[in-house]
């Protein structure tokens, strides 16, 4: 197995130019960003987030502040009973997208799977139906009821299985089922 020492490696990049060092995915010609590359997320680093179990974020909501958030933020720092009931709303939703109750709040989501659902039978249906008109065959003429009926009393007339079976349940005498 090849093995690349820092002195070897050193000596190979060495010689090609430092703009190959530098290469960015940014800086790639037109010809070749066929897609848009998404930029990577430090999973490291604070996140914010809504979540019902866990309703205290790593990080709060807005990072950037603008001039009249940081006024707000100032002002936060004074006694609150100075603060209307807007700007405490305000500095809430500086720190939380959703509140508590909104997170728990039921959403119409419900609506959409049963109608998905629904549609998807629904056509599941249809397929059965088309395929039962044109695709398989017809039934044989054995399950029509009255060969089934012919079949019923002929088996009586033979008498098949006499002690526990089918026969066994017809009194012959009466010619019913006991």
């Amino acid at each position: 197995m090849l093995r690349l020492t820092s002195s070897r490696l050193g000596s190979l990049l060495a010689g090609r130019p430092t703009a190959a060092l530098t290469f960015s995915i940014k800086g790639r010609a037109a010809s070749q960003q066929s897609h848009e590359v998404s930029e990577p997320v430090d999973m490291s680093r604070p996140m914010y987030y809504d979540r019902v179990d866990m309703p205290l974020p790593d990080k709060p909501y807005k990072d950037v502040l603008s001039e009249a958030e940081q006024k707000l933020k100032q002002k936060e720092k004074g006694p609150w009973s100075q603060l209307t009931n807007e700007e405490k709303v305000a500095l809430y939703r500086l720190k939380f997208c959703q509140s508590y109750s909104e997170m728990r709040a039921p959403s119409a989501e419900w609506k959409t799977v049963l109608g998905g659902m629904l549609f998807f039978i629904g056509f599941t249906g249809l397929v059965v139906w088309w395929q039962r008109i044109y695709v398989y065959p017809p039934s044989p003429r054995t399950l029509d009821g009255d060969w089934k009926a012919m079949q019923l009393q002929r088996m009586l007339d033979m008498r098949i299985n006499p002690v526990e079976g089918l026969s066994a349940k017809w009194d012959y005498d009466k010619g019913q089922w006991k």
